[in-house]
């Protein structure tokens, strides 16, 4: 019996939401203001394509107007670092990621708010690179640096201590995962109520690490649940139901429905194409489900065509990072 495993998919890097105030004094009349505005709601949507240029322009204006702070041009590098992220491009956000860093350290010292967020990203790039003693060392200054500011029990903690679970997942370690996961969403759920968009990929992935530890109506409650509030929000075409629809066929398939875990399979590579583009790196631990899946039926061919496809996407994704 061939086992499937439900790809992890970590909480949604942090982007910058916030402005400092030597900004806000003059948005009215600031371009690079009105363009990341444009940016970062196109970035909520999922569309991040289309957010890549914004965030371009953005950072371009922000080093050539005289009136932005060093904070300003820092967030706005983390932010076209964030896209560059989500468009699996990893090796070209790391760079923008490192100069935010290490600017925001020069103007504002070793603690801050934007730092914690900063320290998630760059532990979140290297766990998604696999590089697990890096993104651990980040991601635990991150919740240090927060809960020493804000408290264990704020908002801002989830997103780190998400990304510190999910690196504890990559590794087959669901025990401690779980516990992480949990603890965000309870945090997100007392603060902004069940209904909130920000908390589906923690559902997303504690499902996932359920799955793995064979709680299957527990992941099947959570999954449906996370596809709900994000149609709400987004609309059907989004990365994080894309997701939920791959853990949801994984789900399916140990448990024997199969025609349920095949047409879950294809609507996720559906949503991933609508959402991502159709040679995203997501969508290749999708295929590959798929083609184990097929395989487990004895459908060779149709396993072979999504294993050439997924391969397709990798050379390409590579040739790209180059």
């Amino acid at each position: 019996m061939i086992t499937l495993k439900a790809s992890v998919r970590v909480a949604v890097t942090a982007i910058a939401l916030s402005l400092p105030v030597s900004t806000l004094a003059y948005a009215s009349d600031d371009d690079a203001y009105s363009v990341t505005m444009q940016m970062k709601e196109l970035y909520r949507s999922g569309k991040y394509k289309e957010a890549l240029p914004l965030a371009q322009k953005a950072l371009s204006l922000r080093e050539k107007d005289p009136r932005s702070s060093a904070s300003d041009t820092a967030m706005a590098l983390n932010d076209l670092g964030t896209i560059h992220y989500q468009l699996g491009q990893y090796a070209v956000a790391e760079p923008f990621y490192k100069r935010s860093l290490e600017l925001s350290e020069q103007v504002s010292g070793p603690e801050n708010a934007e730092i914690a967020m900063m320290l998630n990203n760059l532990g979140d790039l290297y766990r998604a690179q696999k590089r697990y003693v890096e993104a651990t060392a980040y991601l635990k200054r991150s919740i240090a640096m927060t809960e020493k500011m804000r408290g264990a029990e704020d908002p801002s903690i989830v997103l780190a201590l998400s990304n510190l679970a999910a690196v504890a997942s990559m590794q087959g370690k669901y025990t401690q995962s779980a516990p992480m996961f949990e603890r965000g969403l309870a945090i997100l759920e007392k603060a902004n109520g069940p209904d909130d968009p920000e908390a589906t990929v923690i559902m997303n992935n504690l499902a996932d690490a359920y799955i793995q530890m064979r709680q299957y109506s527990a992941a099947e409650r959570l999954l449906k649940r996370s596809i709900i509030v994000n149609a709400k929000a987004f609309g059907l075409d989004h990365p994080d139901i894309a997701h939920a629809q791959n853990n949801l066929a994984a789900l399916y398939s140990r448990q024997g429905r199969n025609t349920d875990a095949e047409r879950f399979y294809k609507r996720s590579v559906a949503t991933y194409e609508k959402s991502l583009g159709a040679n995203h790196p997501d969508i290749v631990g999708v295929l590959e489900n798929l083609a184990l899946f097929y395989k487990g039926q004895r459908r060779f061919d149709e396993a072979n065509e999504c294993l050439k496809r997924a391969s397709l996407v990798r050379e390409q994704v590579g040739s790209k990072a180059i």
